[in-house]
């Protein structure tokens, strides 16, 4: 690869780097082509992006980012391989699925939204998460459930204060 075919890897990974909120590094080595075919049907069905790279270009990328990906870096040994993400949790549903049938892919780290996970051991932490749309609502519910109560009470309160004025004034 020449110096000119590096430097645009590097300004393409540092593009997608930008783009994304959602990035984790697996290690699928030792995968045979089936199974390396059947990672990325997987991946492409649950919209996660998966490319493999060099760890020194993605290391270089990770440097000319604008993001601070904190001890990622120092995890880019063996294969790495680099899987984007709209859901945050998405990546990690695909690879515990994966891992039922094999032991790869291991998950060396992850960045999700300014947060960074280091090692495969936070993989049920990362499954786990919930995405910001389930955030929210699960917030509005929150902040709704009161204010149903309060509503409720006014509404079958004033029913009852209706009929006992009914009934009083049916007996004058």
């Amino acid at each position: 690869m020449t110096r000119e075919e590096k430097l645009n890897v590097i300004e393409d990974l540092t593009a997608q780097l930008a783009e994304n909120s959602t990035i984790y590094l697996a290690d699928i080595s030792g995968l045979d082509a089936t199974t390396t075919s059947n990672l990325r049907r997987a991946c492409f069905k649950s919209n996660i992006k998966l490319a493999v790279v060099k760890n020194t270009l993605l290391a270089k990328a990770m440097e000319a980012s604008d993001k601070d990906f904190g001890e990622l870096p120092e995890v880019l040994k063996g294969n790495t391989s680099l899987m984007f993400s709209e859901v945050g949790n998405g990546p990690a549903r695909v690879i515990k699925t994966f891992r039922k049938k094999s032991e790869k892919p291991l998950l060396k780290g992850a960045f999700i939204e300014e947060a960074i996970f280091v090692g495969d051991d936070k993989l049920d932490a990362l499954v786990s998460l919930k995405s910001k749309e389930e955030m929210i609502g699960e917030i509005i519910g929150l902040l709704q459930s009161p204010a149903k109560n309060v509503i409720s009470g006014l509404k079958s309160g004033g029913g009852k204060l209706a009929g006992i004025l009914k009934t009083l004034s049916e007996r004058e």
